[in-house]
């Protein structure tokens, strides 16, 4: 089987399940944050958003330098209300699953480095990449989000299972 057609599932999956997450972020919560270290939902659900981009410019790309000539790349803005996070959500997902849809095997092998300022930091292959930086990190991210929800008495979604909020099991 094609690493594509492996992988599409699980992304398909783990994307479906952010998407249920990204939809209990209430407008009027986006500048909340649970302490002085964290990012406010909004950049937490924001993040979430722009995470699925890295598929595409990872499979298009062999390198990304976050800091090219010493300047820091620009971050996108951050969403100000749930539709526009949605949007912006839905759109990376539908050009990352077509992005991974499209790669051959060689594609996946190829490898792939983060530079800082011209220097390489790492180097993997991209399927590593994508599993690592775009899914894990995708997962990672999403169960603070359920963390933000819950300490906000929001809904957390089923996930893996039954939430507390959502299909208990008692």
């Amino acid at each position: 089987m094609p690493i594509n057609e492996a992988l599409l599932p699980e992304f398909d999956n783990e994307m479906a399940n952010t998407r249920k997450t990204l939809e209990r972020v209430p407008d009027g919560k986006f500048s909340w944050k649970p302490h002085d270290k964290s990012g406010t939902m909004g950049w937490l659900a924001g993040h979430l958003a722009e995470i699925p981009r890295w598929a595409t410019e990872t499979l298009k790309n062999d390198e990304l330098d976050m800091s090219p000539g010493g300047v820091r790349m620009q971050q996108p803005p951050s969403p100000k209300t749930q539709k526009e996070l949605l949007e912006r959500f839905d759109q990376n997902v539908k050009a990352a699953r077509a992005s991974i849809a499209a790669a051959s095997d060689a594609d996946f092998m190829k490898m792939w480095s983060l530079l800082d300022n011209g220097k390489k930091l790492f180097t993997m292959p991209k399927i590593a990449c994508i599993r690592g930086w775009v899914m894990n990190h995708t997962i990672h991210h999403r169960a603070q989000l359920g963390v933000y929800l819950r300490l906000n008495n929001l809904p957390v979604p089923a996930i893996y299972g039954p939430s507390a909020d959502e299909n208990p099991m008692m």
